[in-house]
């Protein structure tokens, strides 16, 4: 067997994540197939390789994602199933929002073929740093937001929520490229529950092109309904709320900490001794 296959992540920025090993694979490929949100990015890819095929075209308005998402596994594999070097160069991280990466590498180590995954530069990492938002401070909680929306989950207003894709909350039939107001009205209800309507969150948009201008929108959660949003719109709840101690925890970590003392201070006076 000498086919392979290597999904590549390209990260957000055209020409500017890109990482060596990314480019190696992308430029000794026999073919590259793109999974990119900007024809101008996949201009870009065609000057490092001369067969360059876009998975975009099996998507179709009204058409299932998961049909599409077979057609792209079935597109790479077809090529790697033939003995080539196949390489599939996703924005963002392969692996993040990304069936087919995940689903073409998994069938292709299960017939033997060589298959690897390459992170890449996502649109959270490219969050975190455009609005400042450090994880490990409060705490990040991060879901889709159909599924956010369809499931009870579970999640703390002391920490940052993030919901990606929010231009498409509230499809089940996966057929759509948009929702409209009164499914994003569902989801203002529901957040409701827990944060006030006016409680500030921010539209987050990555900058694609070196010349496209990073979104960081401020609102309130009431405003989200008229907002201009987008496929790739993601939102960021801040913590409403402060972080509650948790003082069952902290009390026995303190007497632990009080043993400990204890058996040091009488090592010690043994040793005087």
């Amino acid at each position: 067997m000498s086919g392979s296959l290597a999904c590549v992540g390209i990260g957000m920025t055209l020409g500017a994540h890109i990482c060596p090993l990314a480019r190696s694979y992308i430029e000794q490929a026999d073919v590259v197939f793109t999974g990119v949100s900007n024809s101008v990015v996949e201009l870009w890819l065609q000057e490092m390789h001369s067969d360059v095929r876009s998975l975009q075209v099996f998507y179709a308005e009204g058409k299932s994602r998961h049909i599409t998402y077979r057609e792209m596994v079935g597109a790479m594999l077809n090529e790697v199933r033939a003995g080539k070097k196949v390489v599939g160069a996703f924005y963002g991280h392969p692996g993040v929002f990304a069936h087919a990466p995940h689903k073409s590498i998994e069938i292709a180590q299960s017939e033997g073929y060589p298959a690897v995954m390459v992170p890449g530069i996502s649109a959270e990492d490219c969050l975190i740093a455009d609005l400042g938002i450090d994880p490990g401070r409060v705490g990040c909680q991060q879901f889709e937001a159909s599924q956010f929306m369809f499931y009870q989950r579970q999640y703390d207003p002391s920490c940052y929520l993030v919901l990606w894709q929010i231009g498409l909350a509230g499809d089940k039939s996966l057929t759509k490229f948009a929702t409209g107001k009164a499914h994003r009205q569902v989801l203002i209800e529901l957040l409701a529950q827990t944060y006030p309507l006016d409680h500030q969150v921010i539209l987050y948009e990555a900058a694609v092109l070196p010349i496209d201008t990073v979104r960081k929108q401020r609102l309130t959660i009431a405003e989200l309904a008229d907002a201009e949003i987008f496929m790739h719109t993601t939102l960021v709840i801040p913590p409403s709320e402060k972080m509650r101690p948790n003082q069952a925890v902290l009390d026995r970590l303190a007497q632990i900490e009080q043993q400990l003392e204890q058996r040091e201070s009488a090592a010690g006076l043994a040793l005087v001794k």
